[in-house]
């Protein structure tokens, strides 16, 4: 549940109040699903476009726990537009490149789930795995019928993330089977995005049901075998 906040967001954030605190919820509730632990995880809106800023979270908050001033105004640098706002989160150019390619998009949000952790990992010498199937899958924007089938990619975690968010662009750009709902980082966690902080929020809640599925499936798949004998 969203605790009360007395403190006003900078200066550089005035008036943008509402969207920080559906940013603030999202961190309250992934938080409590264990999606969100520590001071993992990232999250913005999109402010503007032409040029393009936004409203990420500051580095190093606990995401259980986000005030109005844990909220930093970016170029499309990722860079602050205004001295004495905070450090804004390492990972920023990762939801620049986002909201640069997917005009539509106003809202990425990153989590680091177990299964994501753990998923991202064991289908990383692959690429990526596919979810298919499943009813869930219709909580995506656009999908209709079960009968889908949603390829999740899977980067490389590294340090280095202008050089990630140079991939990551060029998934989002490509002819063919470019990324659609969001993608994986190895040993690290999720990142989709929405038109909104709601739909944003669902894609999260959707991609960690199925993640969840998918691995819950490979272990029942494992332990069946031993149980009949």
């Amino acid at each position: 549940m969203l605790r009360n906040s007395t403190s006003p967001p900078h200066a550089a954030l005035a008036g943008w109040e509402h969207p920080i605190d559906e940013l603030r919820e999202c961190g309250a509730y992934f938080h409590s699903r264990g999606w969100s632990v520590g001071t993992s995880s990232n999250y913005s809106v999109v402010l503007a476009r032409d040029p393009l800023e936004l409203c990420v979270t500051a580095s190093g908050m606990d995401k259980g726990r986000l005030q109005r001033c844990d909220f930093v105004r970016t170029n499309q640098n990722g860079q602050p537009t205004a001295n004495g706002q905070p450090k804004s989160s390492a990972e920023t150019l990762l939801h620049v490149v986002v909201a640069q390619e997917r005009p539509e998009v106003g809202c990425i949000l990153h989590t680091h789930s177990v299964w994501a952790t753990l998923l991202s990992d064991l289908f990383a010498a692959d690429g990526g795995f596919a979810i298919e199937g499943y009813e869930m899958l219709k909580g995506f924007a656009g999908v209709t019928t079960h009968e889908t089938s949603a390829w999740i990619e899977i980067f490389e975690n590294t340090q280095d993330i202008p050089s990630l968010a140079e991939k990551v662009r060029a998934r989002l750009t490509a002819a063919e089977h470019s990324l659609r709902f969001g993608y994986l980082i190895r040993k690290h966690g999720l990142y989709t995005w929405g038109r909104d902080v709601a739909e944003a929020r669902r894609h999260i809640e959707i991609f960690e049901f199925l993640l969840e599925c998918t691995a819950r499936r490979m272990m029942l798949a494992a332990a069946l075998p031993l149980a009949a004998v």
